[in-house]
């Protein structure tokens, strides 16, 4: 077992593509190199392992958002370019879904992609998205390791405690590769 390595400057960025750290832990070593902390744990990964193979620090892109001009929202209206989860966008959804309604992930992501079509096709959406989501498994975003490990660990192991899947995430996330649950794992609580 390769015992993880310290992240600074003198690491391989392969070898530091092989470990899981903290987004706190890349965060502090993008301050202490002046690299940017902007972004999730995917963009300090990615601008960390280019600063370690090349030195050089990546340039960040801001997109600049344009702020809707829109005051009132209907259900004919065609959602906007660049949408975004505001408090009258939440009061609207709620007023016409009830008080239940959230922006989930998936409702999000269904929202910043349909630009064009309208307000109810969103709220019809909505419900198909509810009705999905009680049939399958939802996908976790790959930035999101941990709740996948714990997801996975409890689908395999009925009747283990949390307190042992967060024992088998630990070594887990202390070995070289990916850090995906493994029975293997169970090792760890021997």
């Amino acid at each position: 077992m390769e015992i993880r390595p310290k992240l600074e400057k003198s690491l391989d960025a392969d070898t530091f593509l092989s470990f899981y750290y903290l987004k706190e832990e890349l965060v502090a070593f993008c301050r202490a190199n002046g690299i940017p902390v902007s972004g999730g744990k995917i963009e300090l990964t990615e601008r960390i392992a280019e600063y370690l193979k090349t030195g050089r620090i990546m340039n960040t892109v801001k997109k600049a958002r344009v702020k809707p001009q829109v005051t009132e929202i209907s259900e004919e209206m065609l959602i906007e370019a660049d949408f975004v989860c505001s408090e009258r966008h939440r009061v609207f959804f709620k007023e016409r879904i009830g008080k239940g309604f959230s922006f989930n992930v998936a409702f999000q992501n269904w929202l910043k992609s349909n630009t064009g079509k309208t307000y109810q096709g969103a709220i019809d959406a909505y419900y198909f998205l509810l009705e999905e989501k009680k049939k399958c498994k939802n996908k976790i975003d790959r930035q999101f390791e941990y709740n996948t490990y714990i997801r996975d660990f409890f689908e395999d192991n009925k009747g283990r405690t949390l307190d042992e899947a967060i024992q088998c995430w630990k070594y887990k996330k202390g070995l070289k590769g990916h850090n995906r649950y493994e029975k293997s794992d169970l090792e760890t609580l021997r």
